[in-house]
């Protein structure tokens, strides 16, 4: 069933991909997608569809986006899958060095309106080669763009956009929210708008995929100490609502940045370094960031979990910085 854009329905994150992929190709017969165990995993699209449209591949990530590259180029638009965010570096020169800089270098005579999707993150325990957050990769590349929701509702809006944006776009499933529920549309959803998931005025917490909820965590215990922590959810990280982000740290005057990702060169330190740039007299204490740790992921699912960003950390933080003058680390 087709339903309008006001309906509101609770379905879960990884159902939330399925209808937006069905819907798009409804809406668009130029719409193929194919992947790694995508026809077996998706038997209802191949049932609406036919195989011509939802195709398996082989287990060879540069053969998939390079086909996805060049069918974009012919004017479909193609939606590849590539199971988990590791398995890019097997497609880096597809994606990166082909279709996020082809449309550049053509002068805009070519579009390449291809979506890659890629589980990422903690949850499942599959280990260091399954279980890494490279988001930070493909924001540093030219050409691409890049998205990562929290929601089930923002999965299904940002993918439907992303599917109709002439440019790449990769969007990365958190695994760790894929049977998290929650309300969705039939509406899209912008690319590089921020969502603004709770007002506060002593401190901002910024976010994205499942430390968003970490940080709505943490923000209801500070609340309980008297605190009022807003909490944004950057979900589009290329392009960066860099509006939003200065306007809440402007009215807080303190910000946490908190990702699962890796410190060195994420997404948090480019944001930290908007902030020093553009909002350095508006803030009250140092910028913080909060992440996972520069090392290979546990296969250990205890150890996975241990190893993630916790509302406890998250609260004492901003609660420090909340307390009163903190000095700069030497």
């Amino acid at each position: 069933m087709i339903t309008t854009e006001s309906t509101v329905r609770q379905v879960t994150l990884a159902q939330a991909i399925g209808e937006a992929l069905a819907e798009e190709m409804r809406r668009d017969p130029r719409i193929l997608m194919f992947g790694e165990g995508t026809a077996t995993k998706r038997p209802d699209l191949v049932a609406e569809f036919g195989p011509a449209r939802v195709r398996n591949t082989p287990l060879a990530e540069g053969i998939i986006a390079g086909t996805a590259a060049g069918a974009a180029a012919t004017g479909l638009r193609p939606v590849a899958d590539l199971l988990f965010a590791p398995f890019l570096c097997y497609a880096m020169d597809e994606i990166v060095n082909s279709a996020g800089k082809l449309r550049g270098l053509s002068g805009g005579q070519f579009a390449f309106p291809m979506t890659i999707l890629a589980m990422t993150g903690a949850g499942w325990g599959v280990g260091a080669q399954h279980n890494h957050n490279v988001e930070a990769w493909f924001v540093h590349s030219p050409g691409l763009k890049v998205v990562m929701p929290s929601t089930a509702g923002d999965m299904k809006g940002l993918l439907k956009t992303a599917i109709r944006d002439d440019n790449p776009v990769l969007v990365f499933t958190d695994i760790g929210l894929l049977e998290q529920a929650g309300p969705v549309t039939d509406a899209a959803i912008p690319l590089g708008r921020a969502a603004l998931r709770r007002e506060g005025d002593d401190v901002t917490l910024i976010s994205y995929g499942k430390t968003v909820a970490t940080c709505l965590d943490a923000a209801a215990r500070l609340a309980e100490q008297g605190m009022s922590a807003a909490v944004l959810d950057l979900r589009s990280l290329k392009p960066l609502d860099e509006a939003a982000i200065l306007a809440s740290v402007r009215r807080t005057g303190r910000a946490v940045i908190v990702h699962e990702a890796a410190a060195p060169c994420g997404v948090g330190a480019e944001v930290a370094a908007i902030l020093a740039e553009k909002a350095f007299a508006a803030l009250k204490a140092p910028v913080v960031r909060l992440t996972g740790p520069d090392a290979p992921a546990p296969g250990n699912f205890m150890l996975e979990q241990a190893l993630l960003p916790s509302p406890d950390a998250v609260t004492a933080v901003a609660a420090r910085l909340c307390a009163g003058p903190v000095p700069c680390p030497a």
